[in-house]
């Protein structure tokens, strides 16, 4: 269990780990998954309580394989249901499609389906599940002042309370408070004359099985989406000109209802109301030192193709073990891989949801049906820092893809796939072949810093059953592999280790080319800051996945077997 979450006072500060800036879904997820690594968390919001409205409601595969990582998947299913067809009317008349297409098999999920979920059951979910760790929210407390030096970051409560910690982590939205302090300009622009009035109310007498829709000339359109749950609620989205006025009282908002849609559409027990505007922001960076942005804080979407609540709960994932790293002991320039594998991907998506809002806008249903991109499961870090372009590959993976999922050869115990071997904040060493078994049984992997669990698959590489087909298939093996499966789910190492001549254990040639190349390392000038480097063309020290503990001079166990040049 993690250390106390006690605040202290202005007199006498208490110091933790992290301090994570905002407790909506993104630092909740970040605070449980750090929290469950054993670490010291403090976790503050400037709202006196639980966000309360549906807002972001689309939880895609790819964040329902995290919320799997984090233990929630099937709470999540069972608070949420299936994303509900478009029902588009005309007069007397309803065009009805399905709105999300189903991930094809291929692609090794268990969960295929966008999954329809209110942000408040989203943020409960993960709000209990942190609680059941032993760390509050703070609720009320605002901060107003962040400053750092070498050592820490502190911050300053509204109330004068100072918290300090080796890092601060902004998930305080679109306006936050981190990031201004951090000096990071946030790019991009608002719309002011595009708003829409977001109610969460009950309907009587309104159909569930579709999501309304009611086109309307001149940009008056109104919608209707069933949420999951009784009380027959919905979120509806009312469409507004820069002319109209945002009264979101009671009286008014039914008033405009039924001046739109008739007295078919007359909300009941309203309990959120919001007007939106599209934003369309992305940071400049996402780190300065001590100071870390993750989610809206770093990037802010419209909300076409259910994008920017998942786009940062896998921001939370990806930082978790990468802070868990620095503060075992890695060097700090691990830290700058998570704006490099997440930025890209967070500015990609702000394209695709930009023009999926266009669309929507226009109220085509062209324009409203979403496909793979929006699933997310096809982002890959193939290219970056953690996951170099000339690293050994398998048929079909490449170092930074993610890891699918696929049945285990037989059932072993409570572990029936993949997915129930990466479960958990640990990296994984799976082998398929007999000297790939020997080699991860040797590894040797620092005592400090995320864990490692290794499994041997496969003592062969030629399937002898349909079930070992198909997950040698999946995962393109055709000769003895190591593989290492980064805590967030994406392949950190391919080895092979029967290929390059080394001994059993993965120690031959590339072993002293190894011990080169860390002389070579400690030659260079003080003061240049080299990217995290990777196991087959970099300095072996610091080590590109960051398991080092002190001494930083321990090579990485798995760099050794794949036979790569580490050049210079």
């Amino acid at each position: 269990m993690p250390e106390s979450n006690d605040t202290g006072t202005a007199e006498t500060p208490v110091v933790a780990a992290v301090t994570v800036i905002g407790a909506g879904p993104v630092g909740l997820a970040l605070t449980l998954d750090l929290a469950r690594r054993g670490l010291a968390v403090r976790l503050v919001e400037r709202d006196e309580r639980r966000f309360e409205g549906s807002r972001a409601k689309g939880i895609q595969p790819r964040t329902l394989e995290v919320l799997d990582d984090l233990g929630l998947a099937d709470a999540a299913r069972a608070a949420g249901g299936a994303y509900p067809p478009m029902g588009l009317h005309l007069g007397p008349f309803t065009k009805a499609w399905r709105m999300h297409a189903t991930a094809p098999e291929t692609i090794g999920t268990p969960y295929p389906d966008v999954l329809l979920l209110p942000q408040y059951a989203t943020t409960a979910l993960l709000h209990d599940a942190v609680e059941r760790l032993g760390v509050r929210v703070d609720f009320g407390a605002r901060a107003v002042e962040i400053t750092q030096d070498e050592q820490v970051g502190t911050v300053r409560l509204e109330d004068g309370r100072l918290l300090r910690s080796r890092y601060v982590v902004g998930a305080d939205g679109g306006s936050s408070t981190v990031r201004r302090a951090a000096g990071i300009a946030f790019e991009g622009s608002t719309d002011e004359t595009d708003r829409m009035i977001l109610v969460d109310a009950r309907v009587d007498g309104l159909s569930r099985d579709h999501w309304h829709i009611w086109p309307r000339p001149r940009g008056r359109s109104v919608a209707a989406c069933p949420l999951p749950g009784p009380g027959n609620r919905f979120q509806i989205m009312i469409r507004i000109r820069p002319g109209d006025p945002a009264d979101l009282t009671a009286t008014a908002l039914t008033a405009l209802l039924r001046r739109r849609v008739g007295p078919s559409l007359s909300p009941r027990d309203i309990s959120w109301s919001s007007v939106f505007r599209p934003n369309i922001r992305l940071a400049e960076r996402y780190r300065d030192r001590r100071l870390l942005l993750c989610g809206d804080a770093a990037h802010v979407h419209t909300p076409a193709g259910a994008q920017g609540l998942n786009t940062g709960l896998q921001d939370a994932h990806n930082l978790g073990w990468k802070l868990q790293q620095v503060l075992a002991g890695a060097d700090d320039a691990l830290l700058d891989s998570y704006e490099h594998e997440r930025r890209p991907v967070a500015a990609q998506v702000l394209g695709r949801s930009t023009e999926l809002y266009e669309g929507l806008r226009r109220t085509r249903p062209g324009g409203l049906t979403r496909g793979p991109d929006e699933h997310q499961l096809g982002i890959s870090y193939f290219g970056g820092p953690l996951a170099p372009a000339d690293a050994p590959r398998t048929a079909t993976l490449r170092c930074g893809d993610r890891a699918p999922d696929a049945a285990l050869p037989e059932d072993t115990g409570p572990a029936t796939r993949l997915f129930d071997l990466y479960r958990g904040p640990h990296f994984t060493a799976l082998a398929f072949g007999a000297r790939a078994a020997v080699a991860v049984d040797r590894l040797d992997w620092p005592p400090t810093g995320v864990p490692l669990r290794r499994h041997t698959v496969l003592t062969h590489t030629t399937p002898r059953t349909p079930r070992e087909a198909a997950l040698l298939t999946a995962y393109g093996i055709t000769e003895d592999t190591v593989l290492l499966i980064r805590p967030d789910g994406y392949v950190g190492h391919i080895g092979h280790p029967a290929r390059t001549g080394d001994t059993a254990d993965g120690r031959g040639a590339s072993h002293e080319r190894a011990g080169a190349a860390r002389s070579a390392e400690s030659a260079a000038p003080d003061g240049d800051v080299a990217p995290v480097p990777s196991p087959v063309n970099g300095p072996p020290t610091p080590d590109r996945y960051g398991v080092t503990a002190p001494p930083k001079s321990v090579v990485h166990p798995l760099r050794d077997q794949d036979g790569g040049d580490p050049a210079p």
